[in-house]
């Protein structure tokens, strides 16, 4: 099955507001720019979406977040993004953030068909007895909380200790960057990239990739794949400026001893 869309703006053409979308990334890596910026150009709106942060200011995600797309935002990180910051303390964005690590297994567990697990992060904390500020007013006071959740003491390897109940996430779309993929959507990811954009994918109802090359079925090891196609829906190449725009987040630099 060729899985191959001709465009980005092809791609996302079935989203509409009010989606809930899971998209990759971490920082600057990894981040499905194209597809983001087509989602931008179509005007989509009011959108929930789930991924480990929202951009920087005015990139990757951070431009759908300033011009008001983003209506609620599942996420472990507020990141280098005053604009994120803002929105959030005004009450123009709802915002769930949860456990870097809880939120990945949220997302595997939405994609590998588990409806909640049991962790032991969070527990004594408000993540796990609810209170968290998920809503403000313009006022400053809280108009949405996290509510508690099931907490359960649980045996582990001969100790008896307490766990927090976590629910799984399922997103209607899923938009995710990689390396290498092939017109079956079988991908392979680079280095860094590879880390919250399988995860991603795998939690969409409906899943597209941008990939940095698309190759025929048949061209990529098997034993190289990092994701297999059943869980991409639709892929789109990169042109080579596209793959090229890889801007760093925070550059340091010094200078050399002379020899």
């Amino acid at each position: 099955m060729d899985k191959s869309s001709a465009s980005a703006a092809e791609a996302v053409a079935r989203i509409p507001s009010g989606a809930s979308i899971a998209v990759g990334g971490f920082g600057l890596s990894g981040v499905p720019m194209t597809l983001i910026r087509a989602l931008h150009d179509q005007g989509t709106g009011e959108l929930e979406v789930v991924s480990n942060n929202c951009g920087v200011d005015d990139w990757g995600l951070g431009e759908l977040l300033r011009a008001g797309r983003i209506r609620r935002i599942v996420a472990s990180y507020v990141g280098e993004n005053k604009e994120f910051a803002r929105q959030y303390l005004s009450g123009e964005l709802e915002v769930e953030l949860t456990p870097q690590g809880t939120l990945a297994e949220r997302l595997r567990a939405g994609g590998s068909g588990i409806p909640a697990f049991y962790t032991a992060t969070g527990v004594g904390t408000a993540v796990a007895e609810g209170g968290l500020p998920w809503l403000y007013d313009t006022d400053g006071t809280v108009l949405k909380q996290s509510p508690a959740k099931e907490t359960r003491m649980l045996d582990s390897l001969g100790t008896e200790r307490e766990y927090v109940l976590e629910p799984a996430i399922r997103t209607d779309f899923a938009l995710v960057r990689a390396a290498r993929g092939d017109r079956h959507g079988n991908l392979v990811f680079e280095k860094s990239t590879r880390n919250f954009n399988p995860l991603a994918a795998m939690a969409g109802r409906f899943t597209i990739a941008e990939v940095d090359e698309l190759v025929e079925p048949g061209e990529l090891d098997p034993d190289s794949v990092h994701l297999a196609g059943i869980y991409v829906d639709s892929i789109i190449a990169l042109t080579e400026e596209q793959a090229a725009e890889l801007p760093i987040e925070r550059v340091t630099v010094r200078s050399r001893e002379e020899a």
